[in-house]
């Protein structure tokens, strides 16, 4: 992670950014399309998350990006009362969430539409994009009104 200056609802921050290189930047311009999407191993068809060039279960150095539902659930999460970064100070309460998409993949997002003492596990939640700056839109996740 960077820190980078960019600009959310016009205002200026320094938060820590993905270094846009390689894998992670091909993940990043997927988002920036608005679209969700994780590499799927071509031998085994296990999908992962974080990107990285070989299959952790079979080994295969072939695979594909392929798209997701973006429709997940919360798998975990803590509330953060008192931030480690500076930048943060302004967002608290919040609540670094895992989300555990339908294809079997799980991340570490941000859950925007949600008290942070409401999230349950288990809750339905779906991908929405934020275009924190002109190079960068992060995967971000809302909780679905309507769970099926």
């Amino acid at each position: 992670m960077t820190s980078t200056d960019t600009t959310t609802a016009g205002k200026e921050t320094s938060k820590p950014t993905p270094q846009m290189e390689g894998t992670t930047k091909e993940f990043y311009d997927f988002c920036q399309k608005k679209e969700l999407r994780f590499q799927c191993c071509s031998n085994c068809k296990q999908w992962r998350h974080v990107p990285r060039l070989m299959c952790a279960e079979c080994g295969s150095w072939e695979w594909q990006w392929l798209r997701s539902s973006g429709r997940g659930k919360v798998f975990t999460w803590t509330v953060v009362e008192r931030p480690m970064h500076p930048d943060f100070v302004e967002d608290v309460p919040y609540a670094p969430v895992v989300i555990e998409l339908e294809e079997g993949v799980r991340m570490v997002s941000w859950l925007s539409n949600c008290d942070p003492h409401e999230i349950t596990r288990g809750m339905p939640v779906e991908v929405e994009f934020d275009a924190v700056s002109e190079q960068l839109t992060l995967p971000k996740f809302k909780r679905r009104n309507n769970p099926l």
